[in-house]
């Protein structure tokens, strides 16, 4: 394939002619996955998850209603938390695992459903993806955007076709006061191209997996969905890199070859602070045509448009001496996503030796509002929340 090389200006250009109007971001990716999630948990009127921006009549219209039924709300007194209940969680992670939302749903909803007084494991959303048929494939992993949804019936016609499967919690109430079964009632998939019926899904299991094993002994999380089959089984040796900074320097100097697996560490919770997205990372790695051979291990998060074998949230992080720190350049780690499963390719003694002999490096910001966030922040498998005790 012939490379074309651009200069500061045109690639500026170009980038200015590529999104030149509102709702430009209309793949299934973070801002819109959770978008999606707010009309399921029955936050969000029936359309919130999908009308496109562009769509003003329809956005206005919605935006208006929204009004009314927020003063109706308070003249009820029902409050969010009367509407996010466990049974409301588990709606959103189905329809999650159905659409093959992003991985930082993994983060998002375990958090939210914190604050709301619930209790979600990463076990969970497994469980959940291991008998929930995978509907839609969208952009990263699919040609279909979001405004395809909405033309073929919306987060609504997902919900009646998965409710044919007794997937999802009619009884559970939402903004609209009404159930969510009263909401579905009567949709219907009008692009059966664009949302597949349970009968004929476009897999028999969601689209995000939890991975464990002796790199990730707590989670780690991938969106299979947008994994090319080839990569769902890889085994090649480690690169490894302690920041984001240091992956893509190297990555641009093109020290990585296809078959490697570049690890990002002390990205974490703790380590970044706060998880950084690796969006640059993985954009890179696909522009020089490694996605479908080289795999990214990190403690760290992605961004909803990353694809391939990109596996996040590992978690103990690296900051907290898990056994992320704990890899050397040129360790064997074996991956895989049908299984369950990644490890790196060292006897326990091995580790154990390693972890004796690891020093935990000096934090990255060591005063502020930051030091603070790092010293209280939780794993990434319990949502990254502030602990107070």
């Amino acid at each position: 394939m012939k490379q074309v090389r651009f200069n500061k200006a045109q690639l500026s250009e170009i980038e200015h002619c590529a999104c030149p109007g509102c709702g430009s971001c209309a793949g299934m990716f973070t801002a819109n996955t959770m978008n999606c999630m707010t009309e399921v948990l029955g936050m969000g009127l029936p359309g919130n998850g999908t009308i496109a921006a562009a769509r003003q009549g329809a956005r206005i219209t919605l935006a208006k209603q929204a009004g009314k039924r927020i003063m109706d709300l308070l003249a009820k007194d029902i409050r969010p938390r009367d509407i996010m209940t466990a049974k409301a969680f588990k709606n959103a992670i189905t329809v999650d695992m159905a659409m093959g939302g992003s991985t930082n749903t993994a983060l998002h909803l375990p958090a939210i459903a914190h604050e709301a007084g619930v209790n979600i494991s990463l076990e969970y959303f497994d469980k959940i993806s291991k008998h929930t048929p995978y509907l839609t494939k969208l952009s990263p992993a699919g040609v279909f955007h979001m405004v395809d949804v909405d033309e073929a019936g919306g987060i609504r016609a997902i919900m009646a076709e998965l409710d044919k499967a007794g997937l999802i919690e009619k009884s559970c109430k939402t903004v609209t006061g009404k159930s969510v079964g009263q909401n579905i009632k009567g949709a219907k998939i009008l692009r059966p191209e664009v949302i597949h019926t349970v009968k004929e899904p476009l897999r028999k299991t969601g689209g995000i997996a939890v991975l464990k094993g002796n790199i990730a002994q707590d989670c780690s999380v991938v969106k299979e969905s947008a994994v090319a089959p080839e990569m769902l089984k890889h085994t090649g040796p480690a690169r490894v890199y302690d920041s984001e900074d240091a992956a893509i320097k190297a990555i641009l100097a093109k020290k990585i070859k296809a078959g490697d697996v570049v690890v990002i560490r002390y990205e974490g919770p703790k380590g970044g602070p706060g998880m950084r997205e690796m969006l640059n990372p993985t954009s890179v790695l696909t522009g020089m045509g490694l996605d479908k051979s080289v795999a990214l291990l990190t403690d760290g998060r992605f961004s909803g448009a990353t694809q391939g074998a990109c596996i996040g949230h590992i978690s103990p992080e690296a900051r907290e001496g898990g056994n992320i720190a704990l890899i050397k350049e040129g360790d064997i780690i074996e991956i895989d996503i049908p299984n369950r499963t990644i490890n790196v390719k060292l006897t326990e003694e091995e580790l154990d030796k390693r972890r004796k002999a690891w020093k935990c490096p000096a934090p990255k910001v060591k005063s502020g509002y930051l030091a603070r966030y790092a010293y209280l922040v939780s794993s990434a498998a319990q949502g990254a929340v502030l602990k107070f005790n």
